[in-house]
């Protein structure tokens, strides 16, 4: 069988800011219900109000504990640096998300996972929704802000730090037709998924539609990306950059930490994917350097 090409180029992150939450629930069930809803409409920040997605799942049989000692699991939500707005930004979209996704969930909890001079005082701002029944409290070994709810009451920790990360790491799956970009895809979101301390936005960790920055439309800030369609070949005619061979691509975008741990995701996505039946090559997507100066490569550099 043989394997994939795998493009010497690299992948051009970009600076962001971002939040690192723990959700705790009950039960699986219940916290799967909160993390959906917490991390929902958040794929790309082209319109969303920011980049979110779970990170890991914690608690009762994995090696992490949670305060509570129920299934937890950690979400972190991305805004980029180059925003003039950003602290404001991603203090909002963890406001609006926290409060009315996480607050209004069965049984959920929410604690802070980042340890940072920089912080949002949350859970204050959240407590107000207490309309003065509200009260301080030490719940778990954790600060946090006590609300009566209907279901009983909600903990949520009194402070929520932020630091510097990274956006816009990706990998594109170039193969034959649609089953094999997208297994391809699949088998690289799984060992990403493994990789703790990453994210990836997208439904299902996979983007079906990368894009470009700007557009003919004046409105539109980005567009698709009309050169890496397969459709379109023909009719771009030297100015597509589809590989011959290659009926459909996928794209996974990986959030994180900072370079190393995006890095170590990307390389792990590609050995799990590069035997993909039916898989032509392995690509990644950036600027030249002019949208961000992180840059993951896909093959080792000689030094």
């Amino acid at each position: 069988m043989s394997r994939a090409e795998i493009e010497d180029t690299y992948a051009e992150a970009f600076r962001s800011i971002y939040a690192e939450v723990l959700v705790t629930a009950r039960d699986r069930g219940w916290l799967d219900h909160a993390v959906a809803a917490a991390t929902g409409n958040a794929s790309s920040t082209i319109l969303c109000d920011c980049e979110a997605g779970l990170d890991r799942h914690v608690g009762p049989g994995t090696a992490e504990s949670t305060p509570d000692g129920r299934p937890g699991a950690v979400l972190q939500f991305h805004v980029p640096r180059f925003r003039k707005d950003r602290v404001a930004a991603l203090e909002r979209a963890l406001l609006v998300r926290l409060s009315q996704n996480v607050l209004t969930c069965p049984t959920t909890a929410c604690f802070n996972m980042l340890d940072s001079e920089t912080y949002f005082r949350l859970g204050r701002k959240i407590a107000f929704f207490g309309d003065g029944f509200q009260f301080r409290d030490v719940r778990h070994g954790r600060k946090v802000w006590m609300i009566p709810i209907l279901g009983g009451e909600f903990a949520i920790e009194r402070r929520f730090g932020y630091l510097d990360g990274l956006m816009g790491g990706n990998l594109w799956f170039m193969g034959r037709d649609l089953d094999a970009a997208l297994q391809a895809a699949e088998r690289g979101t799984a060992a990403v998924q493994a990789t703790p301390g990453v994210i990836m936005p997208f439904p299902g960790g996979i983007a079906a539609s990368g894009s470009k920055a700007g557009s003919r439309y004046k409105f539109a800030i980005a567009s698709t990306y009309e050169a890496f369609c397969p459709t379109l070949r023909d009719k771009l005619g030297e100015q597509s950059r589809v590989p011959e061979g290659v009926g459909s691509i996928m794209e996974i975008i990986i959030n994180g930490r900072d370079l190393a741990t995006i890095a170590q995701a990307t390389h792990a996505a590609i050995a799990a994917a590069v035997d993909t039946p039916g898989l032509v090559k392995i690509s990644a997507g950036n600027y030249g350097g002019r949208l961000g100066k992180s840059f993951v490569y896909l093959l080792p550099r000689n030094h």
